[in-house]
């Protein structure tokens, strides 16, 4: 079975930026108003670090600069994403402060930070349900309330999949613009878990070209993850689902 991580390698990675509408720089200004209402600000005057695992090409990451944090460490297991952001620091004149991580997210907090030394973990995009069993979630979320200090944030949106959708409501539309068009439809394996098909078609000058692939998500509902948060450690200060149907969960290190 194709792993997340092989599915936007091999599919989704030329085409991440254009899926969340072609313009980085817009997303990261978006996504540094959703931090900051979230409460979320580096203190003035301090080295603060963050980390952002599943950075993609850094909107989240960007975002984190843009609010003042001065080490923002970002991991990501694509290569290509990382590349991406790396020229997005450049011309933002914030390189200086960030630093890209070629990996698993899984066990990166105790890899590359020290107890206690963080202020602000994000997981965003629909990241947690990317990894491959509710165990890497529940260790991910630990790793993050070890990681954090006193009074540090741990951020994390997520698509619930937990409620399944019947016939024509399992096809979702992405994007479409006049050389792309995105659709992902799903089957519901089990309780744990959806397979996502995404099917990719591209406009050549001799017509249009199918590319195809999938991958499972977990299905994760809020009350559980909510609760994997609560036991290590971590008082919930907000969870919403925004605009765009995501879980927009803030936790606080007390």
């Amino acid at each position: 079975m194709t792993t997340a991580a092989e599915h936007y390698d091999g599919l989704l990675a030329e085409h991440y930026t254009w899926m969340l509408g072609g313009d980085l720089e817009t997303v990261a200004a978006a996504q540094a108003e959703l931090l900051r209402g979230l409460g979320l600000a580096a203190p003035p005057g301090e080295n603060t670090t963050a980390v952002d695992l599943g950075s993609g090409p850094g909107p989240q990451t960007l975002a984190l600069a843009r609010l003042g944090f001065t080490s923002v460490t970002a991991v990501d297991t694509s290569a290509a994403l990382l590349d991406e952001l790396r020229e997005h620091a450049k011309r933002s004149g914030t390189a200086e402060g960030i630093h890209p991580v070629h990996g698993d997210i899984r066990g990166a907090l105790t890899r590359l930070t020290s107890p206690g030394s963080v202020a602000a973990v994000v997981c965003m995009g629909d990241t947690l349900p990317h990894l491959s069993s509710r165990t890497d979630v529940q260790e991910l979320i630990t790793d993050a309330a070890k990681a954090l200090r006193p009074g540090g944030s741990f951020i994390a949106t997520y698509r619930d999949l937990t409620h399944e959708l019947i016939g024509p409501d399992r096809f979702i539309p992405v994007r479409s613009t006049a050389d792309r068009i995105l659709t992902c439809f799903l089957d519901y394996l089990d309780e744990d878990t959806v397979q996502v098909h995404d099917l990719l078609h591209t406009r050549r000058d001799d017509g249009w070209q199918l590319k195809a692939g999938s991958y499972p998500k977990l299905r994760l509902a809020p009350e559980w993850v909510n609760e994997q948060c609560r036991m290590a450690g971590l008082d919930i200060r907000h969870d919403e689902v925004d605009p765009r149907g995501l879980r927009v969960l803030h936790a606080i290190k007390p």
